[in-house]
């Protein structure tokens, strides 16, 4: 029994076992968290590995009823954390309690930037994210200031997260193969615990910024300034510039009116 891949779930199934080994591989020890959702497995080529790793609670999540249904045939000690369901819809909560939990995966291209901020949400429960992403989104959520790809996803991320560009991989090593390369990230839930400001603030001055990225911030910025003028050292910045501590410091000054 095989499972078709389907094109509307995003699904490409990894064939390559070298590949999913040093997936499973780039985990951190698991001495602080042994609990582990993958999403999207498909038929288990993943799974094989991270089962295979001693002391590590596994559930497997899917959206697929044909996947689940060979999951189950497949691995029958893991039925009951066989789990047919929709992460971004999940009550992780009611899943998991209040315990720790890494997630992984080889993710729908299609939902994954979407994954990333459910996990970003419950970032004080998930010590780790470890997955497969689009090249360009993985480089995008790993990227530092200065460059083009340096944006939103990066900010946001990078406020609570250590971001570690793992490996490329090729197309071929993919049913089907997609149309462009994959690129696996490492997020670790860094020391941070609060922004030292208002975090519905600073997301929307991040947006705010980068989605005008051409212009100074003085300029994108305009609306939310409401006349003031920023601090010399931001005014002619423009956003792929300024560190996740200087968009703090930037959300600070804006708060105090």
């Amino acid at each position: 029994m095989t499972v078709r891949a389907k094109k509307h779930l995003g699904q490409h199934f990894l064939k390559d076992k070298g590949i999913c080994e040093k997936i499973a591989n780039q985990l951190s020890n698991h001495q602080n968290c042994k609990n582990v959702i993958e999403i999207g497995p498909g038929m288990g080529a993943l799974s094989d590995f991270l089962i295979a790793q001693e002391d590590l609670n596994l559930w497997l999540l899917d959206v697929d009823t044909e996947s689940i249904d060979y999951l189950k045939n497949r691995y029958t000690e893991l039925s009951a954390r066989i789990i047919l369901g929709d992460f971004l819809r999940m009550d992780l909560k009611e899943l998991m309690g209040t315990e720790s939990f890494c997630v992984v995966g080889n993710f729908p291209y299609n939902i994954s930037t979407q994954i990333l901020f459910k996990c970003l949400e419950h970032r004080n429960q998930i010590p780790e994210i470890m997955g497969m992403f689009q090249k360009e989104v993985a480089v995008r959520v790993a990227e530092k200031p200065g460059s083009k790809e340096y944006g939103i996803t990066s900010v946001l991320l990078q406020a609570f997260y250590d971001i570690h560009y793992c490996f490329t991989v090729d197309e071929h090593v993919f049913i089907p193969p997609p149309k462009v390369k994959s690129g696996v990230i490492r997020c670790t839930r860094n020391n941070r615990e609060k922004l030292g400001c208002d975090e519905k603030l600073f997301f929307q001055v991040v947006k705010m910024a980068f989605n005008q990225r051409r212009k100074t911030l003085r300029n994108s910025l305009k609306q939310i300034l409401r006349g003031r003028e920023l601090p010399a050292v931001f005014t002619n910045e423009r956003p792929e510039k300024l560190s996740v501590d200087q968009f703090i410091e930037l959300t600070k000054f804006i708060e105090t009116e």
